[in-house]
C-alpha cells in the first residue's frame, strides 16, 4: 500500500493553488512508514487526493510535491524522465542555448516541477545538484535519464549546498558519470569567454543567473570608471571592459577567484591595464574608499546570499543597507548603482525599501531606471513565487 500524508483541516488551500511545499505544521497524520525521500500520496482532511510528494521527515518542509490532483506518479522512472525532457525542451525551443551562449541551466528545481533538482550545462559538461530528499532518492535514475536526454556522458555532482543539512543529507561532490572535468572549462556568454571551475567554483561553477544582467549593466559602462564589488571571477568586469569601460576596480575576498578573473580578461584579449583587482573585505574597502574620497561612475553590488531564510532577514537587511549606503556615497553626480540581492528571504519590495533607505541616509536622490531578475533559463513558476530569488535594481542618482 502507498504511504499517505493527511493534512489538517483547512490546510489544503496552498496545494489546490499548486504550491509545491507542505510544511510540517500542516500535517495531520502519516499512514505507513515512509522513509527519507519516499513518495507519499497527499490527502486533504476530507479525503481528497491532492497529489503525490517526496517525504522528508526531518525538514520543516515535510513534503515537496511531484504532482497534483490525480496525476499518476507511480512509475517514477517515466514520470521524472518526462519532466526532465519537458524542462530541457523548453530551453531548446526558446533558443537559449546557441552559438552565443553555451552555458545554461537545464533544470531549475521547483520552477520546473522537480523539487531540489538543479542541472547546469557548461559546454559539453553537466553539473547536478540534488538538494532535497526526493531528488537524492532518485539520483541514479535521474543521472541515467540526463545522459539519455542530452546525449552528454560527463556528469559531475555539486551537492555541496548547506540546504541539504535541513533535509538530513550530507554534502556530496564527485563524478557521477563519464570523465572528471578539467580544472577549467571554457564557456561562451554573449560572445565573451569565461573559465569555469566545475569542481570547486561557487554554486555549480558560475553565476549563470546573471547572464542577461551582465550585458544590461555593461551598456552603462562605456568610458566610465567602474567599481565591481563581490566580483567573483570577474563576470561583470569582463562585460564592462568589453563594452569600453575606462577602468574597472574589482573587489573580492578570495585571491583564487581574482586570479581566475585575470585569466578571463586574457581569454577575451581585454586590456589588463584597465583592470585593478583588490583582495579585500568589501565592507572594509568601501569605507576606506569613502575615507579616501574616491569616486566612481558605475558601481556594481552583487553580494552572496545574506538571508537564505526569512529568519535571517533582519541581519541581512543591515548588511544590504550598509553596502548600498556606502556605494551611493562613492558615486559621482549622475552615477549608476547596479545592486542585487540573491537572498530568498528578502523579497523585491523589501529590497527596494532597503535601497531607498540607504539613499536617504546617504543624502542622495535616486531613481530606479530598470528592474532586473534572473536569466530566463532560471524561470519563476507562477505557482511558486519563491522561485524569484534574484532581484536587481539599476538606480541613477541626480
Amino acid at each position: 500500500m502507498t504511504d499517505k500524508l493527511i493534512l489538517k483541516p483547512g490546510r489544503d488551500k496552498s496545494l489546490k493553488r499548486r504550491h509545491p511545499w507542505v510544511f510540517s505544521g500542516a500535517v495531520g497524520s502519516v499512514e505507513g512508514e515512509p522513509g527519507l525521500g519516499d513518495t507519499v500520496d497527499v490527502f486533504s482532511a476530507q479525503g481528497e487526493r491532492l497529489g503525490c510528494a517526496a517525504y522528508s521527515p526531518q525538514s520543516s518542509i515535510r513534503a515537496r510535491m511531484w504532482a497534483f490532483g490525480e496525476e499518476d506518479c507511480s512509475d517514477m522512472a517515466s514520470f521524472l524522465t518526462d519532466k526532465m525532457r519537458i524542462a530541457i525542451y523548453k530551453r531548446v525551443h526558446n533558443n537559449l542555448f546557441n552559438t552565443h551562449n553555451n552555458g545554461l541551466r537545464l533544470i531549475h528545481a521547483e520552477s520546473d516541477g522537480l523539487p531540489g533538482l538543479v542541472v547546469d550545462q557548461y559546454d559539453n559538461w553537466l553539473t547536478a545538484q540534488f538538494l532535497t530528499a526526493g531528488a537524492e532518492k532518485w539520483k541514479p535514475l535521474i543521472v541515467d535519464a540526463l545522459a539519455e536526454i542530452t546525449g552528454l556522458g560527463n556528469i559531475y555532482e555539486r551537492s555541496d549546498a548547506d540546504v541539504r543539512a535541513l533535509e538530513g543529507l550530507q554534502e556530496i561532490t564527485g563524478l557521477l558519470k563519464g570523465e572528471t572535468p578539467p580544472g577549467e572549462v571554457i564557456v561562451t556568454e554573449n560572445d565573451l569567454k569565461y573559465g569555469v571551475d566545475i569542481q570547486k567554483g561557487h554554486k555549480t561553477g558560475f553565476y549563470l543567473d546573471q547572464r542577461d544582467n551582465r550585458q544590461v549593466v555593461a551598456a552603462y559602462a562605456r568610458d566610465k570608471r567602474v567599481l565591481n564589488c563581490f566580483s567573483y571571477t570577474g563576470g561583470f568586469a569582463v562585460s564592462c571592459l568589453a563594452n569600453g569601460a575606462s577602468q574597472v576596480v574589482s573587489i573580492d575576498s578570495s585571491a583564487d577567484v581574482l586570479e581566475l578573473g585575470k585569466r578571463n580578461l586574457e581569454l577575451n584579449e581585454l586590456p589588463v591595464d584597465k583592470a585593478e583587482w583588490l583582495c579585500a573585505d568589501v565592507f572594509h574597502e568601501l569605507r576606506a574608499m569613502r575615507d579616501r574620497r574616491e569616486s566612481f561612475d558605475l558601481i556594481i553590488l552583487d553580494p552572496p546570499k545574506f538571508a537564505p531564510t526569512v529568519g535571517q532577514v533582519r541581519a541581512a537587511a543591515r548588511g544590504y543597507k550598509d553596502i548600498n549606503l556606502l556605494a551611493f556615497k562613492l558615486l559621482n553626480p549622475g552615477g549608476i548603482l547596479a545592486t542585487f540581492s540573491c537572498s530568498g528571504g528578502v523579497d523585491r519590495a523589501l529590497f527596494q525599501k532597503i535601497v531607498a533607505d540607504a539613499a536617504l541616509d546617504a543624502g542622495v536622490e535616486a531613481q530606479i531606471v530598470r528592474q532586473l531578475s534572473q536569466a530566463p533559463d532560471h524561470p519563476i513558476a507562477l505557482n511558486f513565487p519563491e522561485g524569484e530569488y534574484l532581484k536587481g535594481l539599476i538606480c541613477q542618482i541626480n
